[in-house]
């Protein structure tokens, strides 16, 4: 049934990858503050230890659009509850591809200047608090791949990431049993990478 779900999402156009990303220069740092070249001030505890001035913060916004969210609606409501979690399911699998695959393009990019690139960070993770991600929102830009937020903070389309890399030398890279590892709902997420 998958393999049939993918075909009809690709046949329908259910997915429409995007992503906007803009790198900035880290102009100065604090213990909890990263202030970036454009006079923009990012508060995280996690960050400046990953940064020092005169390195890099790549910004990035990324979705697959709405249709597939659409999809997962109609399936919902019309008592096919299994097709839609599978769907759902599939969404989730290729933002991750497509925030991977623009990593990969920033990493290149850096590489061309003999720097390399951090994990990803993503606001709500340890140290990075999720009320940041407006100020994300606006450095990408997301509006111009039709991203928005809701007052909450939450993501429309729902099937988006926001997430930074680090741009420098000697680079801190992570696995993700150990991101999974400092996680808030280490105890209970079903998803949990164990190492």
């Amino acid at each position: 049934m998958t393999d049939k779900l993918l075909s009809e999402a690709s046949q329908l156009s259910l997915l429409e990858p995007v992503a906007a990303y803009k790198i900035y220069h880290v102009s100065r740092v604090s213990h909890d503050r990263l202030w970036l070249d454009n006079g923009t001030v990012i508060r995280s505890t996690f960050l400046p230890t990953l940064l020092s001035e005169r390195q890099e913060l790549a910004v990035i916004v990324a979705t697959i659009g709405p249709g597939l969210e659409k999809q997962v609606t109609d399936c919902f409501s019309r008592g096919e509850p299994l097709r839609g979690a599978l769907l759902d399911g599939i969404g989730s699998a290729a933002v991750d591809s497509l925030t991977q695959e623009v990593c990969k393009l920033i990493a290149v990019e850096a590489a061309s200047r003999s720097y390399q690139v951090s994990s990803p960070i993503s606001p709500g993770m340890p140290g990075f608090p999720i009320a940041e991600q407006p100020r994300l929102f606006k450095l990408a830009p997301a509006q111009e791949i039709g991203v928005s937020l809701t007052s909450s903070c939450v993501m429309i389309p729902r099937k988006s990431a926001s997430m930074v890399i680090g741009i420098g030398s000697q680079m801190k890279t992570w696995t993700q049993a150990e991101v999974c590892a400092c996680c808030h709902l280490n105890s209970t997420c079903l998803y949990k990478i164990h190492a």
